[in-house]
Order: C-alpha cells, then structure tokens, then sequence
C-alpha cells in the first residue's frame, strides 16, 4: 500500500468516525487538529465534555485490532497535543476525555465501529 493509499484510508476511516460521532449526537468542532509532528483526528463535544478522538482504521484483522496500534508513546503525544489545543483555544476550565474509535472496513457498505469512551487518561 503506498503512502497515498494509506493516507486516504486513513481518512476514509476519519469520515466514517465522524458521522457515527454526529448521529450519537456529538458537535464536531475541529478535525485533524495539527500541531508540529502529532495530529488529533477528531475534536468533538459529548454534551458538555471536549473529546479527543483518536481514530485507528484497518482493511481487516490481518495485523490486530485497529486499537492496538495506539502505544503510549502515541498516547503521550495525543494528551500534549491536547494540551497544546486547550492553550490555543484560551480554555482553563473543562471537562475532557480522550476516545478511540477503531473501525474494520471489511464490507464497503457495512463498517464494523467499536467507540472506546475515555480510552486513557
């Protein structure tokens, strides 16, 4: 798979996430929020709480659940880019979660989402 194709599965998979997010009822406010090297895919709100989500997508189980390649290095650089995001935006008081959302493509018409709600702290 070249770097393109990855790429645009990768968002493929950002666009599933994101419409399961709206149909549970979330508020999209920002999505592949960058800041220097990291990116956070989707950056929502659940009722009153921010959410950072992490989205992990993969053709099949022939390398793992999606879920498992998010390493704590990966975690780490997720809760600094968060941080980073909450220092832009001038946001000194809020409730925030981190979320992953892991999708196995299989079938084009009928994606398999699991939503992991406060994923790690």
């Amino acid at each position: 798979m070249t770097e393109i194709n990855k790429k645009d599965f990768g968002k493929d998979g950002e666009e599933i996430a994101a419409k399961y997010l709206l149909k549970k009822g979330f508020e999209i406010l920002k999505r592949n929020y960058r800041f220097s090297h990291g990116e956070i895919d989707i950056i929502a709100k659940d009722g009153d709480t921010l959410v950072f989500v992490e989205v992990k997508t993969r053709k099949n189980l022939e390398y793992g659940e999606p879920e498992y390649a998010i390493t704590k290095k990966k975690i780490q650089q997720l809760k600094k880019i968060a941080e980073l995001y909450l220092f832009d935006k001038q946001i000194e008081e809020a409730d925030c979660r981190f979320d992953v959302i892991a999708i196995i493509l299989g079938s084009e018409n009928n994606p398999q989402i699991t939503h992991y709600e406060n994923a790690f702290m």
